[in-house]
């Protein structure tokens, strides 16, 4: 086995002559952060679609780094698109992420830590560090 490290500013960056980048994935195993930036899960799992498979035609200017390819993800995911029933969307995201697990696609090992912070006069915050910093925004008051 080899370990490389790559520095953060070559691993991360979209120059498509660097092997180095984590969009060539050119070993066997990488370690990379995915993470999601909306409560919304749409954007975060069409990084695992077909279509965002890194490839020389695409200058390595997609997402999917470890280059998973599945016609069932990529069906459920077209259908969540246009899924308007919030329980029927949510279990096309659940299956879809069982695939990704399943199929060794992604290896959820770790959760970055995050910090939040509130006034202590804001009530029905409900944190935990496996959500995002605004869960429940619609529940917070002000308590005078």
């Amino acid at each position: 086995m080899e370990l490389k490290a790559v520095t953060p500013a070559v691993f991360g960056s979209s120059d498509p002559s660097n092997r180095d980048t984590y969009t060539h994935f050119s070993a066997d195993l990488q370690l990379i952060t995915y993470f999601q930036s909306a409560p919304d899960p749409e954007r975060f799992m069409s990084l695992f679609t077909s279509e965002e498979v890194p490839s020389k035609e695409n200058n390595y200017q997609r997402y999917n780094a470890p280059r998973w390819r599945s016609p069932v993800y990529d069906e459920l995911f077209a259908a969540s698109r246009t899924e308007m029933d919030p329980v029927k969307r949510a279990a096309l995201f659940i299956r879809m992420n069982e695939l990704l697990v399943q199929d060794g696609a992604v290896l959820p090992l770790a959760r970055r830590a995050t910090v939040n912070a509130r006034a202590s006069t804001i009530k029905g915050a409900d944190h935990t560090a496996w959500d995002r910093a605004f869960w429940r925004l619609a529940n917070w008051y002000r308590e005078a």
